[in-house]
Protein backbone atom coordinates (compact mmCIF):
# COMPACT_ATOMS: atom_id res chain seq x y z
CA UNK A 1 0.00 0.00 0.00
CA UNK A 2 2.83 2.65 0.85
CA UNK A 3 4.73 1.26 -2.86
CA UNK A 4 1.47 2.37 -4.69
CA UNK A 5 1.28 5.78 -2.61
CA UNK A 6 4.38 6.48 -3.43
CA UNK A 7 4.62 5.71 -6.62
CA UNK A 8 1.23 7.47 -7.30
CA UNK A 9 3.31 10.46 -5.17
CA UNK A 10 6.00 10.40 -7.77
CA UNK A 11 4.14 10.63 -10.81
CA UNK A 12 1.97 13.45 -9.40
CA UNK A 13 4.98 15.20 -8.69
CA UNK A 14 6.37 14.66 -12.33
CA UNK A 15 3.39 16.04 -14.02
CA UNK A 16 3.60 19.41 -11.74
CA UNK A 17 7.32 19.75 -12.52
CA UNK A 18 6.25 18.60 -16.11
CA UNK A 19 3.61 21.32 -15.92
CA UNK A 20 5.41 24.16 -14.62
CA UNK A 21 8.21 23.88 -16.98
CA UNK A 22 6.12 23.84 -19.78
CA UNK A 23 4.51 27.23 -18.36
CA UNK A 24 7.97 28.91 -18.41
CA UNK A 25 8.26 27.61 -22.18
CA UNK A 26 4.91 28.96 -23.02
CA UNK A 27 6.93 31.75 -25.62
CA UNK A 28 8.99 28.81 -27.14
CA UNK A 29 5.62 27.09 -27.96
CA UNK A 30 4.25 30.23 -29.36
CA UNK A 31 6.85 31.30 -31.52
CA UNK A 32 6.94 27.40 -33.26
CA UNK A 33 2.61 27.37 -33.38
CA UNK A 34 3.20 31.04 -35.40
CA UNK A 35 6.09 29.70 -37.79
CA UNK A 36 3.78 26.68 -38.39
CA UNK A 37 0.70 28.38 -39.06
CA UNK A 38 2.54 31.18 -41.49
CA UNK A 39 3.85 28.23 -43.22
CA UNK A 40 1.00 26.22 -43.29
CA UNK A 41 -0.99 28.71 -45.00
CA UNK A 42 1.94 29.99 -47.69
CA UNK A 43 1.81 26.15 -48.42
CA UNK A 44 -2.10 26.34 -48.28
CA UNK A 45 -2.75 29.34 -50.55
CA UNK A 46 0.70 29.87 -52.48
CA UNK A 47 1.39 27.43 -55.47
CA UNK A 48 4.53 25.44 -55.38
CA UNK A 49 7.14 25.62 -57.94
CA UNK A 50 7.00 22.70 -60.03
CA UNK A 51 10.11 21.06 -59.07
CA UNK A 52 9.02 21.39 -54.92
CA UNK A 53 5.39 20.28 -55.93
CA UNK A 54 6.78 17.02 -58.04
CA UNK A 55 9.38 16.44 -54.98
CA UNK A 56 6.68 16.21 -52.14
CA UNK A 57 4.47 14.25 -54.62
CA UNK A 58 6.57 11.64 -54.56
CA UNK A 59 7.50 11.83 -51.32
CA UNK A 60 3.94 11.27 -50.49
CA UNK A 61 3.70 8.22 -52.86
CA UNK A 62 6.60 6.49 -51.14
CA UNK A 63 4.97 6.91 -47.66
CA UNK A 64 1.58 5.84 -49.48
CA UNK A 65 3.56 2.55 -51.00
CA UNK A 66 5.58 1.90 -47.85
CA UNK A 67 2.25 2.09 -45.64
CA UNK A 68 0.00 -0.24 -48.07
CA UNK A 69 -0.80 -3.78 -46.75
CA UNK A 70 -0.10 -2.97 -43.25
CA UNK A 71 -2.20 -4.09 -40.63
CA UNK A 72 -4.00 -1.65 -38.46
CA UNK A 73 -0.92 -2.52 -35.47
CA UNK A 74 1.50 -2.09 -38.25
CA UNK A 75 0.39 1.45 -39.17
CA UNK A 76 -0.30 2.53 -36.04
CA UNK A 77 3.37 1.30 -34.76
CA UNK A 78 4.89 3.34 -38.25
CA UNK A 79 3.08 6.33 -37.82
CA UNK A 80 4.10 5.92 -34.22
CA UNK A 81 7.78 6.12 -34.53
CA UNK A 82 7.86 8.43 -37.18
CA UNK A 83 6.69 10.92 -35.27
CA UNK A 84 8.23 9.86 -32.26
CA UNK A 85 11.83 10.29 -34.35
CA UNK A 86 11.15 13.56 -35.17
CA UNK A 87 10.26 14.55 -31.39
CA UNK A 88 13.46 13.29 -30.80
CA UNK A 89 15.73 14.96 -33.85
CA UNK A 90 13.83 18.20 -32.74
CA UNK A 91 14.60 17.55 -28.97
CA UNK A 92 18.26 16.63 -29.57
CA UNK A 93 19.24 18.71 -32.54
CA UNK A 94 17.86 22.09 -31.17
CA UNK A 95 20.81 22.21 -29.21
CA UNK A 96 22.69 23.23 -32.74
CA UNK A 97 21.33 27.17 -31.79
CA UNK A 98 17.48 26.00 -32.47
CA UNK A 99 18.14 26.00 -35.81
CA UNK A 100 16.43 22.41 -36.67
CA UNK A 101 13.21 22.88 -34.60
CA UNK A 102 12.82 26.24 -36.59
CA UNK A 103 13.45 24.42 -39.90
CA UNK A 104 11.23 21.50 -38.62
CA UNK A 105 8.58 23.72 -37.53
CA UNK A 106 8.49 25.56 -41.31
CA UNK A 107 8.78 22.41 -43.19
CA UNK A 108 6.40 20.53 -41.20
CA UNK A 109 4.00 23.61 -41.64
CA UNK A 110 4.63 24.25 -45.33
CA UNK A 111 3.99 20.23 -45.94
CA UNK A 112 0.56 20.38 -44.27
CA UNK A 113 -0.63 23.19 -46.02
CA UNK A 114 0.40 21.61 -49.44
CA UNK A 115 -0.92 18.65 -48.25
CA UNK A 116 -4.28 20.10 -47.36
CA UNK A 117 -4.60 22.37 -50.34
CA UNK A 118 -4.79 19.16 -52.73
CA UNK A 119 -6.95 17.66 -50.93
CA UNK A 120 -9.35 20.30 -50.72
CA UNK A 121 -9.21 20.64 -54.83
CA UNK A 122 -9.34 16.83 -55.35
CA UNK A 123 -11.97 16.28 -52.41
CA UNK A 124 -13.84 19.47 -51.28
CA UNK A 125 -12.89 21.76 -48.26
CA UNK A 126 -14.70 19.79 -46.16
CA UNK A 127 -12.49 16.81 -46.53
CA UNK A 128 -9.95 18.62 -44.44
CA UNK A 129 -11.81 17.47 -41.45
CA UNK A 130 -10.41 13.89 -40.92
CA UNK A 131 -6.90 15.83 -39.96
CA UNK A 132 -8.84 17.68 -37.31
CA UNK A 133 -9.09 14.22 -34.61
CA UNK A 134 -5.39 13.07 -34.77
CA UNK A 135 -4.28 16.70 -35.39
CA UNK A 136 -5.67 17.32 -31.66
CA UNK A 137 -2.82 15.62 -30.20
CA UNK A 138 -0.53 15.26 -32.59
CA UNK A 139 0.25 18.98 -33.06
CA UNK A 140 1.07 20.24 -29.38
CA UNK A 141 3.50 17.01 -28.83
CA UNK A 142 5.22 18.25 -31.92
CA UNK A 143 4.88 21.82 -31.16
CA UNK A 144 6.02 21.06 -27.41
CA UNK A 145 9.23 19.12 -28.45
CA UNK A 146 10.04 22.18 -31.23
CA UNK A 147 9.86 24.48 -28.49
CA UNK A 148 11.81 22.20 -25.96
CA UNK A 149 14.62 21.96 -28.96
CA UNK A 150 14.46 25.75 -29.48
CA UNK A 151 14.14 26.08 -25.42
CA UNK A 152 17.98 24.13 -25.35
CA UNK A 153 19.68 25.86 -28.21
CA UNK A 154 18.61 29.56 -27.06
CA UNK A 155 20.38 28.55 -23.86
CA UNK A 156 23.63 28.46 -25.46
CA UNK A 157 23.21 32.29 -26.40
CA UNK A 158 22.06 33.07 -22.69
CA UNK A 159 24.94 31.16 -21.01
CA UNK A 160 23.49 30.05 -18.01
CA UNK A 161 25.43 26.87 -17.40
CA UNK A 162 23.87 25.94 -14.02
CA UNK A 163 20.38 25.45 -15.35
CA UNK A 164 21.38 23.29 -18.29
CA UNK A 165 21.46 19.95 -16.33
CA UNK A 166 17.71 20.99 -15.39
CA UNK A 167 16.85 22.07 -18.14
CA UNK A 168 17.62 18.54 -19.84
CA UNK A 169 16.03 16.70 -17.19
CA UNK A 170 12.95 18.74 -17.42
CA UNK A 171 13.20 18.67 -21.31
CA UNK A 172 13.40 14.67 -21.07
CA UNK A 173 10.78 14.06 -18.46
CA UNK A 174 7.98 16.30 -20.41
CA UNK A 175 9.00 13.86 -23.64
CA UNK A 176 8.26 10.99 -21.69
CA UNK A 177 5.18 12.11 -19.52
CA UNK A 178 3.49 14.35 -22.07
CA UNK A 179 5.13 14.09 -25.32
CA UNK A 180 5.65 10.49 -26.18
CA UNK A 181 1.23 9.68 -24.65
CA UNK A 182 0.01 12.62 -27.20
CA UNK A 183 2.18 10.66 -30.14
CA UNK A 184 0.40 7.23 -28.71
CA UNK A 185 -3.24 8.93 -28.73
CA UNK A 186 -2.86 10.20 -31.82
CA UNK A 187 -0.93 7.47 -33.82
CA UNK A 188 -4.02 5.22 -33.00
CA UNK A 189 -6.47 7.11 -33.85
CA UNK A 190 -4.48 8.05 -36.97
CA UNK A 191 -3.91 4.50 -38.00
CA UNK A 192 -7.55 3.46 -37.29
CA UNK A 193 -8.73 6.13 -39.93
CA UNK A 194 -6.60 5.27 -42.61
CA UNK A 195 -6.94 1.48 -42.42
CA UNK A 196 -10.99 1.98 -42.39
CA UNK A 197 -10.60 4.42 -45.46
CA UNK A 198 -8.30 1.93 -47.17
Amino acid sequence: MRSKTKNRNFILENYRKSFNYLKESLNYIYVMIILFFIFALIGFFIPAPLVLHEKIMELIREILEQTKGMSLFELITFIFFNNLKVGILSVVLGILFGVVPIVFSISNGYLLGFVASITAKEEGILALWRILPHGIFELPAVFISLALGLKLGVWLFLDKKEKFSSNVLNTVRIFVSIVVPLLIIAALIEGILIFLSQ
